[in-house]
């Protein structure tokens, strides 16, 4: 189970979103796996992520991402955003094999993901969905807030602060480019996907 699996939005524009989690397991082959997560990292590197994090460095400049690869250590996990199948599916097969024992979830379009899967020959162990959200939802924020939240699945990219990216967009402070950058900040885990981002904020821009 991941919390990126609560990411809001339509078909259309969860087609341009999909995360990467490797994670090692605790007492079983953690202990000395700094190394293959390093090596995860840098597969997805070749491959035209839109962020990527290691949970101790995230929110960082695209250039400065093979430094936070050097830094990876056994206490973390890796993770990598793309905004597209065809880098999807290339690193898959690139990670099959690699095999390095890792588990790997992704986060995205079943049917997509699934056939990604299918084409690197790789068998889906399990998949999971969200429920989406319950109770007192007339409480929550606009889908266009929840759409950009969501993609942080930790919720460190706040409310108040996609409002405030919002109408600075729409008052022509930032573009929609900038703004997305702002809000893959405080991403705690690199899963923010700052390419969508920025194409919602540019079609809030554009609807007012």
């Amino acid at each position: 189970m991941t919390n990126t699996l609560h990411r809001q939005g339509t078909l259309e524009n969860l087609q341009g979103d999909y995360v990467i989690f490797a994670r090692p397991a605790a007492g079983i082959h953690r202990e000395g796996c700094a190394p293959k997560l390093k090596e995860v990292l840098r597969i997805c590197l070749k491959h035209n992520p839109v962020n990527m994090g290691n949970e101790e460095n995230c929110g960082i400049p695209r250039e400065k991402w093979p430094e936070m690869i050097d830094k990876t250590t056994d206490n973390v996990g890796a993770t990598a955003t793309f905004a597209d199948l065809d880098s999807l599916r290339s690193v898959l097969g690139e990670l099959k094999e690699a095999d390095l024992g890792i588990s790997i979830n992704i986060t995205g379009l079943a049917d997509a993901v699934h056939e990604c899967c299918r084409s690197a020959g790789i068998t889906r162990h399990s998949i999971e969905h969200s429920l989406g959200f319950h109770g007192r939802v007339e409480r929550l924020p606009s889908q266009s807030i929840l759409e950009i939240n969501t993609m942080c699945g930790h919720g460190m990219v706040s409310f108040n602060l996609v409002k405030k990216m919002i109408d600075y967009v729409k008052l022509g402070k930032l573009t929609p480019q900038q703004a997305a950058r702002y809000l893959a900040k405080p991403c705690a885990c690199g899963a923010f996907n700052p390419d969508r981002a920025a194409k919602l904020l540019e079609r809030f821009r554009k609807i007012g």
